[in-house]
């Protein structure tokens, strides 16, 4: 366990969700703070106030009293589309918290509206429906699936900010469960270990190799299915999001454990 303070407020300690949740909105406001990197604020020229030069606020924190999750949201301007930094993160059944989603986007890039059909619809990450156009251009632009924009390329700089904050509760782990196949890669990058589904995802590593089953299904049937896409982590993604598994990408659960690098890799010497 990484030698933290403690979070007391008022002489109480607090070691859940939902106690902060209870807290006069001031004080759990700036609690959640603490999970921002302030390498976000400087990259994206967002003030340490969090304030425009209106006093309009840039930060949403969903946080309501009674409840054990909260999420958090960082625009770069008030009126920005999309955040820069999005945030779910909540206690589970079993005592242990885990991120439910997380993302950061750089404002300044390019959108792709792969997160709506053209009637305005969500897809909901391509399980409702999806705009084939739109991720298209997103993976010949460098995307991988899910993003709308390109990365903030800040992920490193997070997870110690989660880190602390877990281990400031008494915890000395957090779980991830990554929506997508190069989320997992990512997630073993930072130093997660796999509380389940490792084996899937060296079978898909073996299975994407020369005369694998997965090779051999990238038939050029579709722009997701080309050759050559089982060489990168991004093309394997688009791959298995277009359905060449036979099965949704699920079945994966994560954890990082506080000051621990778990040094797993089950697509070793990957490029991006």
């Amino acid at each position: 366990m990484v030698n933290v303070q403690p979070l007391v407020v008022d002489g109480q300690r607090l070691v859940s969700i939902r106690q902060i949740n209870n807290l006069p909105p001031p004080q759990k406001e700036a609690i959640y703070r603490m999970l921002i990197p302030p390498e976000a604020l400087l990259q994206f020229g967002i003030p340490f106030s969090l304030m425009d030069s209106q006093g309009r606020s840039l930060w949403t924190c969903i946080c309501e009293p009674g409840t054990c999750s909260v999420t958090l949201s960082l625009r770069h301007q008030w009126d920005a589309p999309d955040p820069v930094l999005y945030l779910e993160l909540a206690e589970t059944i079993h005592n242990q918290l885990e991120v439910l989603f997380f993302s950061i986007a750089d404002p300044a890039s390019e959108r792709f509206n792969v997160d709506r059909m053209p009637d305005g619809r969500p897809t909901n990450f391509g399980t409702d429906s999806r705009n084939i156009p739109e991720e298209i251009r997103a993976m010949e632009a460098g995307l991988a699936p899910g993003q709308v924009r390109m990365g903030g390329r800040l992920t490193r700089r997070l997870i110690p900010r989660f880190e602390e904050f877990v281990a400031r509760l008494g915890y000395d782990r957090f779980q991830a469960q990554p929506l997508f196949y190069h989320a997992a890669i990512l997630f073993e990058r930072c130093g997660f270990a796999y509380t389940m589904g490792q084996g899937k995802m060296e079978w898909i590593h073996q299975e994407f190799g020369r005369g694998g089953l997965l090779y051999n299904r990238l038939d050029d049937s579709t722009p997701f299915r080309r050759r050559g896409m089982e060489a990168t982590v991004r093309g394997r993604s688009w791959a298995i999001y277009d359905g060449i598994l036979g099965e949704p990408f699920t079945g994966v659960r994560m954890y990082k454990r506080v000051g621990v690098f778990a040094g797993i890799s089950t697509f070793p010497d990957a490029v991006w």
